[in-house]
């Protein structure tokens, strides 16, 4: 089968490499020949640092570049399979790329976004046939990143969500299904990591350094929520932030802080421009965090339980299932362990008895338990086994 790929960002770059690594020819397009020529010659680093350290031989290097073909017109698609477009995160540039992008492809032709947030509905709809269209969302880096979300619209039909399954499974990635609800599983469960670690800062109760240190240290993360959003880039982080917010009719549970949108403005985007929550230029001194085992731990118990309460929140709203859902954010944010495991093992009364406190303090929506956290620890049930 042949692949389109739209966009020669980053992330479409990274997805015809995995597409070409499975034995596809693939037709990477974009209308700016700069954007092409970047990812051919990134793609060339990347196959000679593969062969260097023994991954990957000559030869399979070579067919690998090969079969990757740059293209500026859609014609190039009229023998694909499937295609898939990873460009900016606007769903009115989505609609109209998909509107035109049927006059140039079969009537077979699989058609998927690689949207993090926006509406699979609402992209399908531009489409003359809307049953063929299909979320189909990679992690970044594609190539490194082992999980992607396949998300269903209202529209899709049943045997469409079947192909694209089999079709990226045996890219061999790790696939879960989930419904089109903004933020899907990953960004949706993800947010308090973020945002309850900000709401602590903000609060005074510990410095950045020192709730990074918690979460890894003491919560076993791999990166601490600052130094992450860093590295993802606070522009795209906050953003997503508000997509899911205003997505989801203003709920508090999901609220931007003026933290990170003051960062964003000022241009404190992470590693990307030297500087983000924390100072990345030649010779700058990393902050000390204070090790206090009393503060890490609560700081940990905090913000785990809310990640715990959205991650209940999904399964009672069938957004996934229990399995998918902790494979999701095992998988594709690398989490110790699967919350809702997590929940199980601490104790959901735990768990929500943290929140109710919390709750009580506040009086703020974004403290409310899920209806099915209470129902569990009610029945004393657990949510996996």
């Amino acid at each position: 089968m042949e692949i389109g790929v739209i966009g020669a960002g980053t992330m479409g770059s990274g997805i015809a490499q995995v597409a070409a690594q499975s034995g596809h020819k693939v037709w990477l397009f974009d209308t700016n020949e700069a954007a092409l020529e970047k990812a051919t010659k990134a793609l060339a680093k990347i196959m000679a640092r593969l062969v260097e350290k023994g991954r990957l031989s000559e030869a399979d290097a070579q067919g690998i570049k090969e079969r990757i073909n740059c293209v500026s017109d859609y014609q190039s698609f009229q023998n694909c399979g499937f295609v898939i477009e990873a460009i900016v995160e606007n769903l009115d540039v989505k609609r109209s790329v998909f509107s035109s992008l049927e006059d140039h492809v079969s009537d077979t032709c699989i058609l998927a976004s690689n949207t993090s947030s926006l509406s699979i509905a609402s992209i399908a709809a531009s489409c003359q046939r809307p049953e063929r269209v299909v979320g189909v969302h990679f992690f970044n880096p594609a190539p490194l990143m082992p999980l992607v979300e396949i998300v269903p619209a209202v529209q899709t039909a049943s045997d469409i969500l079947d192909q694209t399954k089999n079709l990226i499974d045996g890219w061999k990635k790790v696939t879960v299904v989930t419904k089109d609800t903004p933020g899907f599983i990953v960004n949706r469960v993800a947010r308090p990591f973020y945002g309850e670690a900000i709401r602590i800062y903000e609060e005074g109760i510990a410095d950045m350094a020192t709730i990074d240190w918690a979460m890894k240290e003491i919560g076993g993360f791999r990166m601490g929520p600052f130094e992450l959003m860093d590295y993802i880039g606070n522009d795209i982080n906050y953003t997503v932030t508000e997509t899911v917010w205003t997505a989801f009719y203003y709920d508090p549970r999901y609220k931007p802080s003026f933290t990170q949108k003051r960062m964003m403005e000022a241009g404190y985007l992470g590693r990307k421009s030297g500087r983000g929550y924390y100072d990345y230029k030649e010779g700058a001194v990393a902050p000390e965090p204070e090790k206090n085992q009393v503060v890490g731990e609560a700081i940990v118990w905090r913000i785990l339980i809310l990640l715990m309460n959205e991650a209940a929140d999904a399964l009672h709203l069938n957004i996934a299932s229990a399995q998918d859902i902790d494979l999701a954010m095992t998988k594709g944010v690398n989490y110790p362990k699967g919350l809702l495991q997590w929940a199980d093992e601490e104790g959901i009364q735990k768990v929500l008895d943290g929140l109710d406190k919390l709750y009580l303090a506040y009086h703020e929506e974004r403290y409310r338990a899920s209806v099915l956290l209470r129902q569990k620890a009610a029945f004393g049930q657990k949510f996996l086994g």
